[in-house]
């Protein structure tokens, strides 16, 4: 059995470490020809491949393909082409027989970007960020006589949290979630599993999305912004989802309530949740923006009520390995 690895260097822009571990896993059943092409290397697949017509196996990753490179791989059996075939070559692929696999679902990193959103909520909450802040550069943070300030914040005995806002623990609070897929069901039950009371909105998921994840549904989403003390919008961006979130939910979310971001900003009215925020009507948790990189001079920028994180919550080392380990089990042979 030949097995091939060809992966460009624009693909390991965005994937760093998945190609590697691709090579490891099939390493372990024998020899794999493994192909890294260096940067501004333009080389069609066919030309880059050593003994093409002995290859049954194969991972092109955001190498460029034509229909000579195709006809080259003879025995080719099974194959997966990142980011995919053109029409033309994936018919000539089905007619001869090749099985192509792909990502059939965004699972790969799920459990990065649900554990980021965990993760922010619970800074979101505690202030983590700002109080780390404050005391690399002063000790001031650390006097926990009592204070009240003009815009109601309390400080005394180790009590630092911000009571204007959603603060505390996860346990007891109302958390209100959009989305019921990968990210959205992973991020309730770890909600549920801290002791929050959980309800979520999404039309197209069923029953079972809901009672594996610890959370009630809801039938409509104007009822579930009502009574978010954590609001928490968490589905893909496309056509049919951006905008999903609109002006009229943010406006309606009760003043305090603490609103994740970690999928895609545009699937909200930014504008809305931006007037909210500066009017410290809510509290911000942000790994996704509606500007990207966000200006160092954005009014959003280092306020009391925000906690920002730069897009990073899908692409830990664990996505990485997971993107590599759900194609590889599709392989017949693997």
């Amino acid at each position: 059995m030949s097995s091939c690895i060809v992966v460009h260097s624009k693909f390991k822009h965005s994937w760093p470490f998945a190609a590697d571990h691709f090579h490891k896993l099939w390493q372990k059943q024998g020899d794999v020809s493994f192909v890294e092409l260096q940067q501004d290397d333009e080389r069609l697949l066919g030309e880059v491949v050593p003994h093409p017509e002995q290859v049954q196996r194969l991972v092109s990753l955001h190498m460029p393909v034509n229909l000579d490179c195709l006809k080259a791989l003879k025995n080719l059996k099974e194959a997966v082409f990142q980011p995919g075939l053109k029409d033309e070559l994936r018919a000539y692929a089905d007619q001869a027989g090749v099985k192509l696999y792909h990502h059939t679902s965004v699972e790969f990193w799920g459990q990065s970007v649900s554990e980021c959103g965990l993760a922010l909520t619970l800074c979101g909450l505690r202030r983590i960020p700002q109080l780390h802040h404050e005391i690399i550069t002063d000790l001031k943070p650390w006097n926990y006589g009592y204070q009240t300030g003009p815009d109601g914040y309390v400080k005394a005995g180790q009590f630092c949290d911000d009571v204007r806002f959603t603060n505390g623990t996860v346990h007891g609070k109302k958390v209100r979630v959009v989305g019921a897929g990968n990210i959205g069901s992973r991020y309730a039950s770890f909600m549920n599993m801290l002791g929050a009371d959980v309800a979520t909105w999404d039309p197209f998921a069923s029953d079972p999305c809901f009672h594996r994840a610890g959370t009630r549904k809801v039938w409509h989403l104007e009822e579930l912004v009502r009574d978010a003390e954590i609001f928490a919008p968490m589905v893909p961006l496309r056509d049919s989802t951006r905008g999903l979130i609109k002006a009229e939910h943010i406006r309606a979310l009760p003043k305090g309530c603490l609103i994740v971001l970690v999928t895609r900003a545009r699937i909200c009215d930014t504008d809305a949740i931006r007037e909210r925020v500066l009017a410290d009507e809510v509290a911000l948790v942000a790994d996704v923006h509606d500007i990207e990189p966000l200006p160092l001079d954005d009014p959003l920028v280092g306020r009391h009520n925000v906690v920002h994180t730069p897009h990073i919550a899908g692409r830990t080392m664990d996505a990485n390995k997971q993107w590599a380990e759900r194609l590889a089990a599709q392989f017949l042979s693997s």
